[in-house]
């Protein structure tokens, strides 16, 4: 485990123009100047393999923390992708990524890209969420020792970014990557299951939590997200006219396997309640 001190404060000044001086009068504002403490030598510690969640509302001092602690991961020798270095390249997707087309496609399924038609398109050519799942496509090709993103999946819908979050994390952990991400949204928390949580508040007013779950637990997790996102698509699968070209026998063949699929649900829903009583 490896100690960072996140030290930053600034010195604050304001310019006494006639305007300033007015409201200053008018409203009994003080004009000398401070010190603004963002970080006030806080101690982040932070293992290989850790998935770190910085949160906190706009502008309390999440990008700052990140970048903090990038800069000093990249000052001791440690490699680090950062979501916003990405550099995009005017050509198609498929030939910016991995060493084959089985690699590519791997690498861009797992950020989300499954539709052949992007995979031809350039970037410039794509949406913002598109451009996105490209880049973090890019970070997981990298095989950097750190991950880092900024606004983590903050131009995605809440739905997908959830999905994502949960695939990246889990492919971070497979390759023993550190992730840290910032948002100010905290409705990913079980999704990215984070061993470290950070919660900036303001001035220089911090939580530092580490929330390490057994290694058993996490893969019981794990089991039942994936295992509700295939239910939700078989459900889905239900209401197509697809399904309802099946044969009689098929269709209560699915019917059963969702039932199946819905009580083994439920049985891990019972286990990991189990974990947190």
């Amino acid at each position: 485990m490896t100690t960072f001190t996140v030290d930053k404060r600034f010195q604050t000044a304001v310019e006494r123009t006639p305007r300033v001086l007015e409201i200053a009068e008018a409203f009994g504002l003080g004009l000398d100047d401070k010190e603004f403490v963002v970080f006030d030598n806080q101690p982040i510690d932070i293992e290989q393999g850790d998935v770190v969640y910085v949160t906190g509302q706009s502008g309390a001092g999440k990008s700052t923390v990140l970048r903090e602690l990038k800069g000093q991961m990249e000052a001791a020798g440690i490699q680090i992708a950062d979501i916003d270095a990405i550099p995009l390249l005017d050509k198609p997707l498929i030939d910016q990524i991995g060493t084959t087309t089985t690699e590519a496609l791997n690498f861009l399924s797992i950020a989300g890209l499954n539709d052949a038609y992007l995979f031809i398109r350039k970037p410039a050519e794509l949406s913002d969420g598109q451009r996105y799942r490209f880049r973090l496509a890019k970070v997981i090709e990298s095989g950097a020792k750190v991950w880092v993103a900024d606004e983590f999946l903050a131009v995605l819908d809440r739905t997908t970014a959830k999905v994502l979050a949960f695939n990246l994390q889990k492919v971070a952990r497979q390759r023993g990557a550190t992730l840290m991400v910032a948002t100010t949204h905290t409705d990913m928390v079980d999704d990215l299951a984070p061993t470290l949580y950070v919660e900036k508040r303001y001035r220089e007013k911090i939580v530092v939590a580490r929330t390490e779950r057994p290694a058993h637990q996490q893969r019981v997790r794990d089991e039942a997200y994936e295992l509700n996102v295939r239910l939700i698509k078989l459900l889905e699968f239900f209401n197509t006219p697809i399904f309802a070209g099946l044969p009689r026998a098929e269709q209560m063949r699915l019917s059963a396997q969702s039932d199946a699929m819905t009580a083994y649900h439920n049985l891990l829903g019972a286990r990991i309640a189990a974990f947190e009583s």
